[in-house]
């Protein structure tokens, strides 16, 4: 039998405070987005929901009318969101360069085959032609220091 501890309403009302002046203030802790909503706020506090809406509902609405008057995004969330764009429209033109490099690489992969293959051609009917021949090359000269 496991012996049940009893809640301290004021730890959780508190929690629930503190959550959400962090969500407000754009610095939250546990929340992911950063969103001014009533599941972020619960994430937030790590509250369960029927804890907060059965004896903190006053919060929870009291949060959201906080929301309501703010009307905006808090700015630490903003200039995240902002990043992710930049970063967003970045990786696009990063892609698309990619995929103009990849497309020069598979023509010069051919390009190359092809000359590969020419000069392996060439080489082969100068050994069967049999009169040509070949000059001697020349010696490279070694510098003395």
């Amino acid at each position: 039998m496991t012996i049940r501890r009893p809640r301290d309403l004021e730890s959780e009302r508190a929690a629930l405070r503190a959550a959400a002046d962090r969500l407000l203030a754009g610095t939250p802790l546990r929340s992911t987005s950063g969103k001014l909503t009533a599941s972020e706020l619960l994430r937030e506090s790590a509250l369960r929901r029927d804890v907060a809406y059965g004896d903190h509902k006053d919060l929870v609405e009291e949060f959201q009318a906080r929301v309501k008057a703010q009307r905006c995004t808090p700015s630490a969330m903003q200039e995240l969101a902002d990043e992710v764009a930049a970063l967003k429209k970045r990786l696009a033109a990063v892609t698309e360069e990619l995929a103009k490099e990849r497309t020069v690489t598979a023509a010069l992969r051919r390009i190359t085959a092809e000359l590969d293959l020419e000069l392996h051609q060439a080489r082969e009917e100068l050994e069967q032609s049999g009169n040509v021949a070949r000059l001697p090359t020349p010696r490279r000269q070694v510098s003395r220091r």
